[in-house]
């Protein structure tokens, strides 16, 4: 009789590494969310509006925003204008709707003269209705 040795097979042993893919998974999904949901979360005029207590947004059927940043130049709905351009835009919309409220935006660091100016072209083209857009004051802490 012989004595030898009996072959026996060992169980597999458990994986000890990461599995990477859920990982990788998870990792391109929040990429394409922060893709999505980035443009719409900065306007792409940026403004250092003026604070105020009294600044309430209102809710108007009818409006043109008009933008003034801090080098002058002017945006009608977020789109660019000379000032030229601004006139007849303005022009354009007065004729098609009379009573649309301009909304003026208007950096802080902007002359008063340049505000005055584009309120002076708005009246020319006939709208009547000017709001100026400001951001809420900070609230102060009550003790």
């Amino acid at each position: 009789m012989a004595f030898g040795r009996i072959d026996r097979h060992s169980a597999p042993q458990p994986i000890s590494d990461i599995n990477m893919t859920p990982l990788i998974d998870v990792m391109l999904v929040l990429v394409v969310i922060f893709i999505l949901t980035a443009p719409l979360l900065a306007s792409s005029i940026r403004l250092d509006l003026p604070r105020t207590e009294g600044a309430t947004p209102a809710a108007t059927p009818q409006s043109v925003t008009v933008v003034l940043n801090k080098a002058g130049q002017v945006f009608v709905d977020e789109q660019p204008l000379a000032a030229a351009a601004l006139a007849e835009k303005l022009r354009t919309i007065a004729a098609t709707q009379p009573d649309t409220e301009v909304q003026l935006r208007a950096d802080t660091a902007v002359p008063y003269g340049r505000v005055v100016e584009v309120m002076g072209q708005a009246h020319q083209a006939g709208l009547r209705r000017i709001g100026f857009v400001a951001e809420p004051a900070a609230q102060s802490a009550q003790p």
